[in-house]
């Protein structure tokens, strides 16, 4: 009896261990397999055809893996609007604020190096934000101002939750993107040969919008990030990235600027005219990724395939690993996805180390888990990982603006609904 109990355990152990190696590495697999039901997927189709045939999007691609089991992975419309090409699933998006959870997770590898503390003040390791000052009064006439002393450094910390009070340049409040654009601060979508170490500097010397700490204000943060990578590593953030985070995953269609054999691959971004129509859109503002540019915005730069963000989504899932490759410890994932700006609030939800970590509250919205973990970028791309389900899901498409973005809130919904064990 004794043996037979013995074996028992040892194959449950061999079978759990088993299980957990299938779900470390995305496979193609049915929705079944994985505890979804492929009808129920299909109203997902008819969604996201909906969108395409009312004229709110040109095309998109969805992705949903469920215990690293992909159950759907589909293209729809079209890439370019004008030329009618049709959208296939490895296109490259630009991801924009989707940068930000790879930068955050380069800083954190840093931090488990011993680099820094996370309440270090950012000054330790970029001087120029020594004694930081505090917007006061504004001339709207001449972008002139006076300021007022910070309470307190700002910490990296700070910088990875929002709380800094550095704004956006580009989307922030109307005074502070006068200041930076008086100062030469881009956004982060940028195709000229300027150096993120020259700005970040500069940006150092200018004020703050809010005390540090004082709340949640959504900003170039993780640009400054992206230079304290750069000197605490030595290494430009597209080699660290490259290096330490893209081959290691097996991420070869991400990058700063894309290369020319890849350049093809580009969706177009759609924008509307008079009418209403969709057009793509006519300005040069779009096609950074197509520069040889040098600036490696943390925030903002990056483009990509849908499939190799769903692995870096799957990598932050398995607490910090895939394929066999350990990006991040447990306990550091753990900390980057837990409540890090206490009773601030974003939403119903809070803000961990580079990305948004629903409530229960925010899970009473649409369905998605409590503790699941997302963000998404101005062009209109959107992702979530859930722990407690298991769940990559992401949604890419490529407009601004976005007319109708419940499409992606609908996306987020119909993937709960379709799970069925």
């Amino acid at each position: 009896m004794k043996k037979k109990f013995i074996f028992q355990v040892v194959i449950f152990i061999f079978f759990t261990a088993s299980s957990f190696a299938q779900s470390s590495e995305l496979k193609d697999s049915s929705p079944a397999s994985a505890g979804m039901s492929d009808s129920r997927l299909a109203r997902i189709d008819k969604m996201i055809q909906q969108g395409i045939d009312s004229g709110w999007i040109a095309g998109a691609v969805g992705f949903i893996a469920r215990d690293g089991k992909i159950v759907y992975d589909k293209a729809f419309g079209y890439s370019d609007v004008e030329s009618k090409s049709i959208m296939h699933k490895d296109d490259i998006f630009r991801i924009a604020s989707q940068t930000k959870a790879i930068t955050s997770v380069a800083v954190m590898m840093l931090f488990e190096e011993g680099r820094f503390l996370l309440d270090d003040p950012i000054s330790k390791y970029i001087p120029e934000f020594a004694h930081p000052t505090v917007l006061d009064k504004f001339n709207e006439k001449d972008s002139s101002y006076t300021t007022v002393n910070a309470n307190r450094e700002i910490t990296v910390r700070d910088l990875l939750t929002h709380t800094s009070g550095i704004d956006y340049a580009g989307i922030g409040s109307d005074n502070m993107r006068a200041i930076y654009a008086k100062a030469g601060v881009p956004t982060g979508f940028e195709s000229s040969r300027i150096m993120l170490g020259d700005k970040m500097r500069k940006l150092g010397k200018l004020p703050l919008v809010h005390q540090p700490g004082e709340k949640f204000t959504y900003g170039l943060n993780v640009d400054v990030l992206g230079y304290l990578v750069e000197v605490l590593s030595g290494e430009s953030l597209d080699h660290y990235f490259r290096t330490h985070i893209f081959e290691p995953l097996g991420m070869t269609d991400t990058y700063f600027y894309l290369p020319k054999s890849k350049a093809g691959r580009l969706v177009k971004v759609t924008s509307v005219d008079k009418n209403n129509h969709l057009i793509n859109m006519s300005t040069d503002f779009p096609n950074y990724p197509l520069a040889q540019g040098t600036y490696y915005s943390g925030g903002a730069g990056l483009s990509s395939t849908i499939k190799d963000y769903a692995v870096f989504l799957q990598m932050m899932l398995n607490k910090g690993e895939y394929n066999g490759k350990r990006i991040l410890a447990r306990h550091t994932v753990e900390l980057m996805t837990s409540n890090q700006i206490g009773d601030l609030n974003l939403g119903y939800d809070k803000f961990g180390l580079g990305f948004q970590v629903t409530t229960a509250k925010g899970q009473s919205v649409m369905g998605i888990s409590e503790g699941s973990f997302a963000w998404g970028g101005y062009f209109a791309t959107t992702y979530w990982a859930d722990p407690r389900e298991h769940i990559v899901g992401l949604l890419f498409m490529q407009a601004s603006p976005l007319t109708h973005p419940e499409l992606q809130n609908k996306f987020k919904a119909m993937v709960y609904q379709a799970i069925n064990d």
